[in-house]
């Protein structure tokens, strides 16, 4: 190991490798659930594309595993350390390295944050469109890595739709760019879409070329509240029924409305059991508002009245709707997606799971795209684990993800698998699929260096 330092050392410097425990600690997991807890050998803080190449040379001769991190808000586990690895933080690499307005592209390195890019190009009166909750720590790299989503997906897509290009540095060191700076092309296999969403398994993403999409000219958003979420989300049909396209449709529980009025000393609950969030944007948004409106009241909702601060206000609380709490064996926050016409039906099963096996639940969703984040848990016993709810929560897991497959849903829908999801893979890929992408795998990465355990 201390060939291995020496080495890691020698290829960024030494003010850009930590070994002290307190770091090791901090970088060894991210905001997943832990379900095998390995310290790094080192964490590594390259700060240029030819130290990211270095550090790829010398782990590559070690064979010493690589772990990419970004800010390390995933909650999947993918930037989980695995054993003999070292971590490689790619929050410095932080440089925006240029914005085109008139071909509405920017190019950014990997620790860019997401908020601070839409800052930089809001000025020319553009956004980059994908906003996970997170969007104010999370990096770009990090988006790129898991396919990230966001409450604007509903319209504007996940991270891979707004990505044209990216460089990339493989697991020998060597580095290659895939994509195009066009909206267009379609030359050869599509390598670019392949890393968005690899999770770092197949290399280490360090330049991106992200497509921008104007920034809304006007914004209206709309609060609904509702006796209960049958009722709400039968308001998302509606307003899929009426071929309007929000940009934003949020749905949230009881459960989480109770949440956030313990956590913030609002009043949520007091007006209704559930809650629909309707963001409309660009030229016609007062328009597509308006009968936003009609539509929802008609089904029963008590609506805001007119684009109002209370009603951006709880986009903002929906946003922090996961709590102050990260996620551990006591509490999962779930990443489910069926199409929108089983939401109701999904919603009353995993009601039904949570009151059979005990637990508790609270529901989230992007209701516009049937994104869903139902979270399951069991209160602490003191210091210890009672093993009976401990065994009853994870039958609680394994069932939501039963029964989402079997609407026609899906294990994850923008969090990617990482390492806690990996248990249940196989019951939405049959065996050829994951085969094929095992073989992906061996290609790009033959030692089997990069991020093992991870995503597939």
């Amino acid at each position: 190991m201390v060939n291995v330092l020496d080495a890691l050392t020698e290829s960024v410097g030494a003010g850009q490798v930590v070994t002290a425990d307190a770091d090791l600690h901090r970088y060894a997991v991210d905001q997943a659930p832990v379900t095998d807890f390995q310290l790094p050998l080192a964490v590594v803080f390259p700060e240029s594309v030819a130290e990211v190449q270095s550090v790829m040379r010398a782990c590559a001769a070690a064979g010493i595993t690589v772990v990419p991190r970004g800010a390390g808000t995933g909650v999947s586990g993918g930037a989980h350390a695995t054993r003999n690895s070292v971590v490689l933080s790619l929050e410095r690499m932080d440089r925006i390295l240029s914005v085109n307005p008139d071909d509405e592209t920017a190019v950014v390195e990997p620790g860019v944050v997401n908020a601070d890019l839409n800052d930089a190009v809001a000025v020319h009166g553009l956004m980059y469109a994908p906003d996970p909750a997170s969007f104010r720590s999370s990096t770009i790299g990090g988006n790129v890595a898991t396919n990230a989503g966001g409450l604007r997906c509903a319209k504007y897509g996940v991270t891979r739709d707004s990505v044209l290009a990216l460089d990339v540095v493989l697991a020998d060191g060597s580095l290659i760019h895939t994509g195009h700076q066009t909206f267009k092309g379609v030359a050869g296999y599509d390598l670019t879409g392949l890393f968005v969403g690899s999770e770092g398994t197949l290399g280490i993403v360090v330049g991106i070329t992200v497509r921008l999409k104007y920034l809304p000219r006007d914004v209206h958003t709309i609060a609904a509240f509702y006796p209960g979420f049958r009722a709400a989300a039968a308001g998302v049909l509606a307003v899929g029924r009426a071929r309007v396209q929000p940009a934003i449709m949020e749905l949230l529980d009881g459960g989480t409305l109770a949440q956030l009025d313990e956590l913030h000393g609002s009043d949520l609950t007091a007006r209704g059991r559930s809650l629909l969030l309707v963001q409309t944007d660009g030229f016609g948004a007062a328009a597509e508002a308006e009968v936003v409106r009609g539509l929802l009241r008609a089904g029963g909702a008590t609506v805001t009245t007119e684009a109002s601060a209370e009603a951006e206000r709880l986009v903002e609380l929906r946003r922090h709707s996961r709590g102050a709490e990260v996620d551990d064996e006591y509490r999962v926050g779930e990443d489910v997606a069926v199409p929108r016409s089983r939401l109701v039906d999904y919603v009353a099963a995993l009601e039904a799971m949570a009151a059979e096996h005990h637990v508790k639940l609270k529901v989230v969703a992007h209701a516009g795209d049937g994104n869903l984040h139902p979270t399951f848990w069991i209160d602490r016993q003191g210091t210890g684990v009672d093993p009976a709810a401990m065994e009853r929560l994870q039958r609680a897991l394994d069932d939501s993800i039963t029964v989402a497959l079997s609407m026609g849903g899906t294990i994850t829908g923008e969090h990617g698998v990482g390492q806690y999801k990996l248990r249940w893979l196989g019951q939405e890929q049959p065996e050829p699929v994951r085969e094929l992408q095992r073989r992906i795998k061996d290609l790009f990465d033959p030692a089997g260096i990069l991020n093992p355990g991870k995503a597939i």
